[in-house]
């Protein structure tokens, strides 16, 4: 599976157990708020200043590597 910047961040979560420790590491220490179960990722991006495109690259490399 691939994920992209349009995915809500509750989905993404949901997806790989993976993927909460990479946006961690990216600065994106409020994935517990219910607030942010409902943000895009280009959204929680925009607000934390981080590079979208980047970490969408990150975390599908990732992915295709399991």
């Amino acid at each position: 599976m691939q994920i992209d910047k349009n995915m809500l961040i509750g989905e993404l979560i949901q997806v790989d157990e993976c993927i909460a420790p990479v946006l961690m590491r990216a600065g994106m220490h409020c994935l517990g708020c219910p607030a942010s179960q409902a943000e895009s990722l280009e959204e929680a991006c925009m607000v934390h200043g981080i590079d979208c495109d980047t970490l969408v690259s990150q975390i599908n490399e990732i992915l295709a590597a399991k």
